[in-house]
C-alpha cells in the first residue's frame, strides 16, 4: 500500500509540476518615465533566445505599427488608406478564418506592402491546446488558408492569441521559423461597445511613445479608424518615423 501510495504521489506531482511548468502567462509591460521602454515581464534579452520580440533599439526613433484583429469591422479599408497616406508600413496579426473570409483585403495588405502575419486559425489559449502538435496545426492552417488566397508563403511572424504564451510555445513558434512579436504600446481598445474617446486615446497612444515602440492596435476599433490619421501625424512631428518589422529583426 505504500508503494502504490508513493507511486500515486509522483504522478500527481509530475502532474502538477508538469502544468506549473507548461502554465501560460499573459504578456504584459511596466512604464517608467515619459518616452521611456517599458519594461515586459520578460526582458528583450530573455526573448532574444526564441526569436521574439517586443520592442527595437532604444536610441531608434522608429515607430512598428501592427493591427490585431479576429474578424472584419468594415473599418480596415479606411485604416489602409491611411496607413497609404502615410506611406506607413504595417503588420497585421489575422486570425486563419479571417484571412479565409476577407480575400480581397487581404490581397490588398499585401500588394500596398505590409504584412499578413500569424495569429492562430481559431484564437485559442495556445499554451493549453495539448503539445506542440496542436501548436504546428494552428500555424500551419493559417498557412494553408494564406497560400491559397495570395500564392505565396505568409511572412514567418506569430502573436500569441491574447499574448498568451509560455517557454514551450516560444520553443515551438521558432522550430516552425517564426519570429514571435508582442508589443511595447497597447491600449483598451478591442471592445467594440465600450470604445474610448478620442481623448481617452490619445491619453495612452501619445505620453508613452518611445523609440523603438511595437504599437498594438486594433483594426476593428471605430476610434483607432477615426484617429489614426491624426496620430500617425503628431507621432511624425515627435520626429518618429514609420518602419516594417523587417527592421525590427534586423
Amino acid at each position: 500500500m505504500r508503494k502504490l501510495g508513493f507511486i500515486l504521489f509522483c504522478l500527481f506531482m509530475v502532474v502538477v509540476l508538469g502544468t506549473h511548468a507548461y502554465a501560460g502567462e499573459g504578456w504584459g509591460l511596466n512604464f517608467g518615465e515619459k518616452g521611456a521602454q517599458p519594461r515586459g515581464n520578460k526582458s528583450a534579452e530573455y526573448l532574444l533566445q526564441f526569436d521574439a520580440y517586443y520592442v527595437g533599439a532604444e536610441e531608434d526613433k522608429v515607430i512598428y505599427l501592427t493591427f490585431d484583429a479576429g474578424y472584419e469591422n468594415d473599418l480596415t479599408a479606411g485604416i489602409l488608406d491611411t496607413l497609404k497616406k502615410h506611406n506607413a508600413p504595417a503588420a497585421f496579426f489575422l486570425v486563419g478564418t479571417y484571412i479565409r473570409d476577407q480575400p480581397e483585403l487581404i490581397r490588398r495588405m499585401v500588394s500596398e506592402g505590409h504584412i499578413v502575419a500569424n495569429h492562430s486559425m481559431s484564437h485559442p489559449d495556445m499554451t493549453q491546446i495539448g503539445g506542440k502538435e496542436a501548436f504546428h496545426k494552428e500555424l500551419k492552417l493559417v498557412e494553408d488558408v494564406y497560400r491559397n488566397i495570395t500564392g505565396q508563403e505568409i511572412p514567418r511572424f506569430y502573436r500569441p492569441p491574447k499574448g498568451i504564451y509560455n517557454e514551450a510555445n516560444l520553443k515551438h513558434a521558432k522550430e516552425l521559423g517564426y519570429t514571435t512579436v508582442f508589443w511595447s504600446l497597447a491600449y483598451r481598445d478591442w471592445e467594440n461597445d465600450n470604445q474610448p474617446t478620442k481623448e481617452e486615446a490619445f491619453a495612452k497612444l501619445l505620453p508613452r511613445i518611445h523609440p523603438g515602440a511595437v504599437i498594438l492596435l486594433h483594426n476593428t476599433s471605430k476610434t483607432n479608424a477615426v484617429i489614426l490619421d491624426e496620430l500617425l501625424t503628431k507621432y511624425k512631428e515627435l520626429g518618429y518615423r514609420f518602419e516594417g518589422l523587417a527592421h525590427l529583426t534586423h
